[in-house]
């Protein structure tokens, strides 16, 4: 069984963030994306690569994922995932995009505009979790 957990930003060594997951708003509505070879969707994000800073990792990855061209982007918190072999971690982002421009040529599919997390999700035990810590993060804000 899957157990995510949330932690303050910082309070995890950096080297530990190993993934950065945006939730993307725009126009009012969520950025969701396919990967070309999955049927199902999940929220933009990705692999942090070596010597990269975590919030790079956040821009360059909704850019290549979203086509997002301007946008504003702010770290949320830091989460785990425990598969039961141990944790990993990564950190959680939301984004306002006010542009998107064509969706780059890399593995991203297609992306939707929605109003709330689809059913037919990738991490279907993960990512509700990362959307709903960010829409408290926004309510409260």
């Amino acid at each position: 069984m899957l157990n995510v957990k949330f932690y303050e930003l910082n309070s995890v060594e950096n080297n530990k963030l190993k993934f950065a997951v945006i939730m993307a708003e725009y126009k009012g509505k969520w950025i969701f994306v396919r990967h070309k070879e999955r049927e199902t969707w999940e929220i933009p994000g990705g692999h942090r690569e070596k010597n990269e800073d975590i919030n790079y990792t956040a821009s360059r990855e909704l850019f290549e994922e979203t086509g997002a061209k301007n946008f504003s982007i702010i770290p949320v918190c830091t989460y785990s995932v425990d598969t039961g072999e141990g944790e990993s971690f990564g950190q959680l982002f939301y984004s306002k995009v006010i542009d998107l421009d064509e969706l780059p040529n890399y593995e991203i599919g297609e992306i939707r505009l929605l109003n709330n997390i689809p059913e037919n999700l990738t991490y279907p035990l993960i990512q509700p979790y990362l959307f709903k810590k960010v829409v408290k993060y926004i309510i409260n804000k």
